[in-house]
């Protein structure tokens, strides 16, 4: 497991061996993780909480990756089967597979506040001071 400086003491990365079998996926997961943590943390964003949604993120971008890899080299329609009179031409199910996976992933941006549009509504959570008021110096300690 390798650990972002400072954030790997706020949200552990995954074992991605156990989530993938490709070197080269594990590779890039481990890259996207290292990319969004350094993101949330450099903003104040980064909380053991999102340690799942961050992951569902990730496994994501790997799955766009994958799909769009094999949409590129089969197309996004598979022909139809030869000798078949009754087969059709279909949308290739890593298509699906890649479009949701976008979809999934702008969604987990949106709700991690990655997503430029949301940048500015995802801020620190700062308590706020209780305001003082006159009658708090009679009510004393146990008011407050």
């Amino acid at each position: 497991m390798n650990v972002v400086e400072g954030t790997g003491l706020i949200v552990a990365e995954p074992h991605w061996q156990m989530l993938l079998t490709d070197e080269i996926e594990i590779e890039a997961a481990a890259d996207y993780w290292r990319a969004v943590t350094t993101e949330l943390r450099d903003r104040s964003l980064l909380a053991p909480a999102n340690r799942h949604a961050i992951q569902r993120l990730v496994l994501a971008y790997v799955i766009y990756d994958r799909s769009s890899r094999i949409v590129a080299e089969q197309g996004a329609v598979t022909k139809p089967k030869r000798g078949n009179a009754k087969a059709i031409a279909r949308l290739n199910p890593h298509f699906t597979a890649m479009r949701e996976a976008g979809s999934d992933a702008a969604t987990l941006e949106a709700e991690l506040g990655l997503a430029p549009r949301r940048r500015a509504a995802a801020t620190k959570v700062e308590k706020k001071a209780r305001a003082a008021r006159a009658s708090d110096e009679f009510l004393g300690k146990a008011a407050r």
